[in-house]
């Protein structure tokens, strides 16, 4: 009998996990307001999809109230959320699982109305194409942010510090440092959005450089082991644009390789078809898994067999899937026996109630 790639066992950093299916980050706004914080029915919706050995990326979580992008969305800055995320992290222990939250500053994909009235911020006053929401859920056009002064820099890296101690204390397992999808860390990567003319733009060591700040101040707050980075090589969300991006993910990779990460979470730069099966690739993770000597969760587009091709390959490690868990809380289970997967409702992806977040039907 063939043995399923999937259901072997994987260590990732100091995650030792049983099985190579990821629960990926699904940012779904449903924190309770005001306050922006974890509630009852966010641990009851982790705890679905909790299962023995297996590993939980969190939606992305605000470092600090000025990291604030989506309404909605939860952070790990106060002692409320801190205590919210506690009864998460509780809830997917109690079912064996391993847990760790994805941390992000959405930098100019914000809105001034969830700033107190203050414009985004940015490596350049570059706006993001197209519409975003407001505060109220309302669509809006981007604004043009503010150029972050290099001053202000050292504040926003000891932010995403203060917050590896907090998901610490939340009692999670390690931390994922989002670094891709057109958010602050990808802006300052990007040369079709970082402008800059000091020490944070220009060449690629500079724009790299905030990236390897924020790890190495992730690693000193808690461990290496403990932290994992995503990526997102060539992808297009929120106008994003690189005029090298296979140099520029290179030596990020292979930069990263001392530093003794749990993973790189790799963004594979794709479109999936409406039902996001079919034609996944994982050619980016496999290179870069190379560069970086380590752990690599890939992601985007993957059906069971497209993930088993790429794990049977040695492209990755382990893959990420991300609508399929939103519908199948038990998904890990229907590809153990084979069974079909229940569709997804997309209108239900952002914000509301319990509807098309904890009533999906398990097995």
């Amino acid at each position: 009998m063939t043995v399923d790639p999937l259901f072997t066992p994987v260590r990732l950093g100091a995650l030792n996990l049983d099985h190579r299916i990821v629960m990926a980050p699904l940012t779904r706004l449903r924190s309770a307001q005001p306050g922006d914080v974890p509630q009852p029915m966010n641990a009851r919706y982790y705890a679905q999809r909790a299962n023995p050995g297996g590993l939980l990326i969190t939606e992305a979580t605000d470092i600090a109230a000025s990291a604030h992008g989506y309404p909605g969305a939860p952070g790990i800055y106060s002692a409320a959320q801190i205590d919210g995320w506690k009864a998460v992290t509780d809830a997917v222990h109690a079912k064996g699982a391993r847990i760790v939250v994805q941390l992000w500053h959405t930098g100019r994909v914000s809105h001034s109305s969830m700033r107190g009235g203050a414009l985004p911020v940015a490596p350049s006053a570059v706006a993001a194409p197209g519409q975003h929401w407001d505060a109220s859920f309302a669509p809006a056009d981007f604004e043009v942010p503010r150029a972050l002064d290099i001053a202000e820099i050292p504040g926003i890296v000891a932010d995403f510090r203060q917050a590896v101690i907090n998901a610490k204390a939340a009692g999670f397992d390690g931390v994922e440092i989002h670094g891709a999808n057109g958010y602050l860390i990808n802006q300052f990567l990007e040369d079709g959005v970082n402008l800059r003319t000091d020490r944070y733009g220009g060449s690629i060591e500079n724009r790299a450089r905030f990236l390897f700040e924020v790890v190495d101040a992730a690693a000193a707050a808690w461990s290496a082991d403990r932290i994992g980075v995503r990526l997102s090589p060539g992808g297009v969300v929120h106008g994003m644009k690189d005029s090298n991006p296979t140099a520029l993910y290179d030596h990020v990779a292979a930069s990263l390789k001392p530093r003794g990460l749990a993973y790189l979470h790799i963004v594979e730069p794709r479109s999936s078809d409406p039902q996001g099966s079919g034609q996944a690739t994982s050619e980016v993770s496999a290179r870069l898994r190379g560069l970086f000597g380590g752990g690599v969760i890939a992601a985007t587009g993957f059906d069971h067999a497209s993930a088993q091709a790429a794990v049977a390959r040695g492209d990755a490690d382990a893959v990420a899937f991300g609508r399929f868990y939103i519908a199948n809380p038990d998904l890990v289970e229907r590809f153990r026996v084979g069974a079909a997967l229940n569709p997804y409702d997309r209108s239900t992806f952002y914000g509301g109630t319990e509807k098309g977040y904890t009533d999906y039907p398990t097995l």
